[in-house]
């Protein structure tokens, strides 16, 4: 065990030399994502350590989540912290532009955001020495060598919550390169929430201490999300309009994805002319482009952020904006299909 231990440290020092030196090249691949709309226009240099709040006084407790939906699983834990521990200074922090769209309105009043910091030992060492934090929740995969061992470093506490790790991630991880590194990281937790007894079973796999591993719920099915509203566009509005049509959904599609789809709603219209095929982009800043290559098939695209009215001729419903699961509020009866292209 001291000698994997050992082998993990050994692997975690050539991660950080190498993230070291890579530093200047990731600066520029921020650039390079900020002139394409993937980072924030002016606090994308949060994403370097360069934190642009001051830090309040007091014990402060930091939660981190990639993206929206992981984001959003936070929300109900922020709450809870925030009624019972009024005391508590709290920072949330996600690495997305459109996480940070959605987030910053759905916070509790007095909660801090800022973007995550990538994981180069500059960024992460001046993130953490800005706002030290006593705690840091991280959310889902979230396992970053220089995050975690530059916190355990400075002795602030680590969680995991939802925890959960893809096939693809879990078969990486488990190579006998990169066992002793994440063996090491995993150590350095106090506390693992897995989602469900398999992602327990491969935490443990991968060696993590058996006695920091807790069970509970999808923190996702605690969101709250506000369907009520009868305007055009809303959940109510397209469940009244698409109860009489044939629908299927691709959700979370990558550039180039649309393609396949098309081919799909082709497919599928030969046996249900009335069918609506409902696309839901990844990046809603890419729902634009691929409607108009879809109108050029000649197909008949309503985008979602124009309230654009689903009519009889409605081919493709582009779900361009942000903050609502309609997985969750379609029912989708028998005549229905949703696909998702995520990797879970």
């Amino acid at each position: 065990m001291v000698a994997a231990g050992n082998t993990g440290m050994i692997l975690y020092k050539i991660y950080r030399a190498l993230t070291y030196g890579l530093t200047p090249l990731v600066h520029l691949h921020l650039l390079w994502r900020r002139r394409r709309g993937l980072e924030h226009p002016t606090r994308w240099p949060e994403r370097l350590g360069r934190s642009s709040l001051p830090r309040p006084s007091g014990p402060l407790i930091w939660f981190h989540a990639v993206s929206l939906g992981e984001g959003m699983a936070a929300i109900p834990v922020i709450k809870r912290c925030v009624h019972c521990r009024p005391d508590l200074s709290i920072l949330m922090t996600t690495t997305t532009f459109s996480a940070f769209e959605v987030i910053t309105n759905q916070l509790p009043s007095g909660v801090l955001y800022q973007f995550s910091p990538v994981d180069t030992p500059t960024a992460v060492d001046a993130f953490l020495d800005h706002w030290k934090p006593n705690a840091i929740i991280l959310l889902e995969s979230e396992l970053w060598p220089n995050l975690i061992m530059g916190s355990s470093r400075k002795r602030i506490s680590l969680a995991l919550l939802n925890a959960r790790l893809s096939m693809k991630s879990f078969r990486l991880w488990s190579q006998p390169v990169l066992l002793p590194l994440i063996s090491l990281m995993l150590s350095q937790f106090s506390l693992i929430v897995p989602l469900s007894t398999m992602q327990a079973i491969r935490f443990q796999v991968l060696q993590a201490p058996p006695f920091i591993i807790n069970f509970s719920g999808d923190l996702k099915y605690a969101v709250e999300f506000d369907a009520s509203s009868g305007e055009i566009g809303s959940i109510e509005y397209l469940k009244g309009q698409l109860a009489s049509r044939h629908v299927w959904m691709a959700s979370s599609i990558h550039r180039g994805e649309e393609k396949v789809m098309l081919g799909v709603h082709r497919a599928l219209i030969q046996m249900y002319p009335d069918l609506v095929t409902i696309i839901v982009p990844r990046y809603p800043q890419d729902a634009l482009e691929i409607a108009q290559e879809l109108q050029k098939e000649g197909l008949n695209v309503a985008l979602r952020s124009q309230h654009r009215r689903i009519m009889p001729g409605t081919q493709i419903y582009m779900v361009d904006t942000l903050g609502q699961k309609f997985s969750i509020f379609f029912p989708f009866p028998t005549n229905s299909f949703c696909l998702s292209t995520m990797d879970y």
